[in-house]
Parts: C-alpha cells; structure tokens; sequence
C-alpha cells in the first residue's frame, strides 16, 4: 500500500522530468544536426548577410575591405551620376571645387619622367621657399621621384598634405649635377575656376569659366568688374569644356544678368518638394548683352546657367549641344572620412523641361558612350543629324520652342573646325610631343623669353622664330616621322599652338588664352554679333514686326574643337 502511495506521488514527477530531458535532448541534437543554420531576425538584410559571412564563412574575411568593394557595386544599379567616394579619396575630389587646398604651390608637368616645376605660385610655399620655374624636383622625402614612371597621382598626393607640414625636396637647377635641398612647409594654395578675363574685342569682355567651385562667383565678379573697368559692356561667357560643380555658383552668376522675379531653375526629387529659385533684382549686368559658348562637355551647372539664359530670352548660346545632366546630387559625409555623392532631386530650367538626357539604372556603361556615339553618328558636324524629340517642346518667356531630354540645344550652331586638322598634327598632339617640345623650348631659352615685360612682346618674338621648322625635327626624333604635305597644311595650327604653350609657360592663362582661341571661329561669331547687337534672341513675329532686326537662328558656321588643352598639375 505504500508502495503504491509512493508511486503514485513520483510518477507524475518523473514523467515531467522526462519530458523535459526529452525536449533538452531533441533541441540539443536538432542543434548540432543544424550547426548554425538559424535565421537572423536583423531589420537590415545586408547587415545580415555581412554578419552570417563574418561569423560562419570558412575562412577569415577583412569584412571593411569586403564593405568597401560592395557599396561602388550598389551604387552602379543606380543612375550613373550617384558615386560612392572612399575616403581615401574624398580629399582630393573635394579640392578641386573648395577653392583651395594644401600643398607646395607649384604647377608642374612630367618632362621625359622627370617633375619639372612650370610656375610658382606667388606668395606661396614654394616661392617663400626659393623655388624657381623650370627646376627639377628630383627627390621628395629623400625617395627618388626621376626615373622611376611615378603617376601623376601619386606625385600630387605626395606633395599635398596637412598644412603646416614640411615636405624636403631635392631639386636639380638648370645643368648643375648637384642637387639642391629646400624644405617647404605646406599652406594654402588657391584654385582657380575662371581661367582667363579679357577684352576680346572692343568693349566686349571674355570669361573663361572652367568649373563652378566654392570661389568661382567671387572670382567671377572680380572679372566683371576689372572688364566693366577697362570699358567693357558686354560679354562672352566661355562654358565649353566646364562639367559643372556647384549648383549655387551657377545660381549666383545668373543673377548677375537677370532683373528680378524671373525664375532661374528649379528642382523637385521624391524626398524635395519643389524649390524655385528667382533674381533678385541685385546683379550687376542686367541691361549688358551676353553670349554664351558651349559644347558637349558642358554638364550639370553649366546647364543651369545656359538653360536659364535661354529660357529668359536674355542671351544666346553658341556652340554644340550640352551633355544633358539634370541630376541632382548631395554629398553625404559618412563617418570614417568617405562620402556618398548621391542624386537626390531633377533640376528643370524655366520653361520646365528638364535637360537630363536618358539612362537606364545599372547600365552605366551605355550611359558613357553616349558623347562617342554623338560624335560617330555626326551630331558634331551638322545640326540637322541632331532629331529632338517632340514630345518634349517647351517655350521661353518670348515663345520660342525649345526641348528638353537631352541638353541645351544652341541658338547658334557651330560644327567643330576641321580646318589644318591632318594625321600628322592629331599624332603630335595625341603623343604630347607638341606640349613637350614648348616645355623643353621655354627651358632651354628661358634667360631671353624671361626678358619680355608682357606676353605680348613675347608672343610678337615667336612670331619671328622658326618654331615649327625646329619641331618638325624635334618630333622626328621621337618617333613622328616628317610629312611635308601634311606638315604645309597644319604648319599654322602647329606654329600658333606653340606660341601659346611657351606664352603660357611665362605669363599663364592671361597669355594662353588669346593667343590659343585668337582663331577661333566660335568666339568670333560670338563678338560678330555682339558688335552688330544680335544677342537678344527674337521670335519670327518679333523679326517681321520690325521689333527686333536680326534674327539669330540655328545656323550653320565653323567651330573650335581640333585642340587639347594640355593642363599642368598644380600641388
């Protein structure tokens, strides 16, 4: 009877310690059967996935070097325009549009792989250190940099670097073998994103705008203001060439031209309702006619600037269609020093077509050839191989028709110049044998070229000089064999290159520019109608009304896109 009792007492306790070990058991072995094939219950499937290859991947994996590759993969699905910048590189590609960074303040060139210093900056590190144009940087750091194939990139991000850093560099001077020791602390090197500012003709000012970077409305209305000084009332806004920057520069200078309540541009993107942007009523050049230059690398900011002077029916644009970038992109700075440039918002010109041309998301490629297959399909050569699409008609404030899918279409259209272009002058200027032989030129008569008070009295010497007589044999010893038929047909293309680089070696872009664009066509039809008082555009009532007399269509002409502008680093 206690027997029973007693048993009736522990059963069912050992039936529910049984169960329990049972279960213990089963999961213990259900476990080990799984490994770790668990499901990860993260909010964020890529933070998932990394922590699964982290944890259960058979071998190690720098898991930040395994990041760093697979975010420029994400963001090649989007459109072509949004980048992943490493941090490594987010300094330099920030330099160019800040206006200013730090280095040396030199411009410099490889000459036959050796850094040659081309100018010194004045007031900067280099000068106050006694640096001199044409020396020869032969060591930096003690580490031989003469010789040895080094890319340019490398030598930039050698010589730049924290300001108030010193740098030790081993420098040869004209032909003296020793080599010459100077320590040069780092500071503050400006740069420029308007090139050049001169009269072009009379009273008509030209303004080269490379880029729209921190500094380039401050330097833009110092421009204005020394042309509006030396008697210039209007003006020839060069954007050829300028793939845009920041979009309040563009802004900014548009203002300049514009009276107040018209509209500039406008933005709107699924996260930014839309923004419009009017003049102010402030600028200075409201009443001064403009003209506009651009070509097929004229991007983004450019775009801006040329599509609202359009759309306002305040100037004309000369040149070859735009790229066609209407993107918006903000740049977001990320914890460890690199940054997403991502595309937030369209911008629209004032009519309201947006200019971006197509694209397919994750097709970048496709998107890259697009400028090559304008130029193969002789959109470059005739505005009639150009097809706008139709759909996309919108008027300016006069009414005239413009179109919007795929860059600012010119009022004025001018083909590229062909003209002294032959097999023999694409090959020097390809191989950079003609920007090596003005470099080695300037070296070797640097005492009498250094002479000249002006880059006129110099350029009035070379003229004098048998420069292309003395390249021709230059180049043959580099490899380029003579062709005196061809060489007859492009001797003054050649010859007046020249002239510009060894100019531009003395007195820098003041000098270069007037000589290298002094037979460009598309400049010329720029100052042709100003001087005839054309720029405003006028729509074919307006023309037979008496209003306005000169009506500026798209027409055909001749234009400057034969040359390379070779460009010196500057660190």
């Amino acid at each position: 009877m206690n027997k029973n009792r007693r048993l009736a007492i522990w059963l069912p306790v050992i039936i529910a310690v049984s169960i329990s070990l049972g279960i213990f058991i089963g999961n213990h072995y259900r476990s080990i059967g799984q490994g770790k094939h668990r499901t990860y219950s993260s909010g964020n499937k890529i933070n998932a996935v990394l922590d699964i290859i982290d944890e259960q991947y058979v071998d190690t994996v720098n898991m930040t070097d395994l990041v760093e590759g697979a975010i420029p993969k994400i963001f090649s699905e989007l459109d072509p325009h949004s980048v992943y910048i490493p941090a490594e590189d987010a300094s330099m590609v920030n330099e160019e549009l800040e206006g200013s960074f730090s280095g040396i303040g030199v411009s410099f060139n490889m000459q036959t792989d050796t850094i040659m210093i081309i100018s010194v900056i004045p007031g900067g590190p280099s000068e106050k250190a006694g640096l001199l144009p044409f020396d020869r940087i032969i060591t930096i750091n003690d580490s031989v940099y003469s010789g040895n194939n080094t890319s340019q990139t490398k030598i930039m991000k050698t010589l730049r670097g924290a300001k108030n850093s010193t740098v030790k560099l081993g420098i040869q001077r004209g032909n003296s073998p020793e080599l010459i020791y100077f320590d040069v602390t780092r500071g503050d090197v400006p740069v420029k994103s308007v090139d050049v500012a001169y009269e072009a003709s009379k009273g008509i000012g030209y303004i080269k705008v490379s880029k729209f970077g921190r500094t380039t409305y401050n330097e833009f209305i110092t421009a204005i203001a020394q042309l509006k000084e030396a008697g210039c009332n209007s003006f020839i806004i060069d954007l050829r060439g300028n793939t845009g920057g920041y979009m309040d520069a563009a802004i900014n200078m548009i203002n300049e031209f514009m009276p107040e309540g018209r509209l500039i541009v406008y933005t709107e993107g699924k996260a930014f309702p839309r923004s419009d942007v009017y003049a102010n009523g402030t600028g200075t050049c409201k009443d001064s006619p403009i003209v506009v230059l651009t070509d097929e690398i004229s991007a983004s900011a450019s775009e801006i600037f040329s599509g609202a002077i359009q759309d306002n029916d305040r100037g004309l644009i000369i040149g070859r269609r735009t790229y066609g970038k209407g993107l918006v992109q903000s740049q977001i700075a990320l914890s460890d020093g690199s940054a997403l440039r991502l595309t937030i918002a369209r911008y629209y010109t004032p009519s309201g077509r947006c200019i971006q041309k197509e694209y397919e998301m994750g097709h970048t490629e496709d998107y890259d050839q697009d400028i090559y297959n304008r130029y193969m399909h002789g959109e470059f050569d005739s505005a009639d191989s150009i097809k706008m699409n139709n759909e996309l008609k919108y008027q300016t404030v006069k009414g005239r028709t413009v179109y919007g899918g795929g860059g600012i279409m010119p009022d004025i259209f001018i083909p590229r110049d062909t003209s002294g272009v032959t097999s023999y002058f694409s090959n020097v200027i390809n191989s950079g044998v003609l920007y090596l032989y003005a470099l080695e030129y300037s070296d070797r008569n640097r005492e009498k070229l250094s002479s000249f008070k002006t880059w006129q009295e110099m350029y009035s010497y070379l003229k004098q000089q048998p420069l292309l007589y003395s390249f021709t044999n230059f180049a043959a010893s580099k490899g380029i064999k003579k062709r005196p038929t061809l060489i007859n047909i492009s001797g003054s293309l050649i010859e007046k290159q020249l002239q510009a680089y060894i100019v531009r070696n003395f007195f820098d872009e003041a000098g270069f520019y007037p000589i290298f664009l002094s037979d460009d066509v598309t400049l010329k039809r720029a100052i042709e109608i100003l001087k005839e008082g054309k720029s405003v555009p006028v729509t074919e009532k307006e023309s037979s009304d008496g209003k306005l007399q000169g009506k500026a269509s798209i027409t055909r002409g001749y234009g400057l896109a034969k040359e390379r502008v070779f460009e010196d680093y500057i660190v």
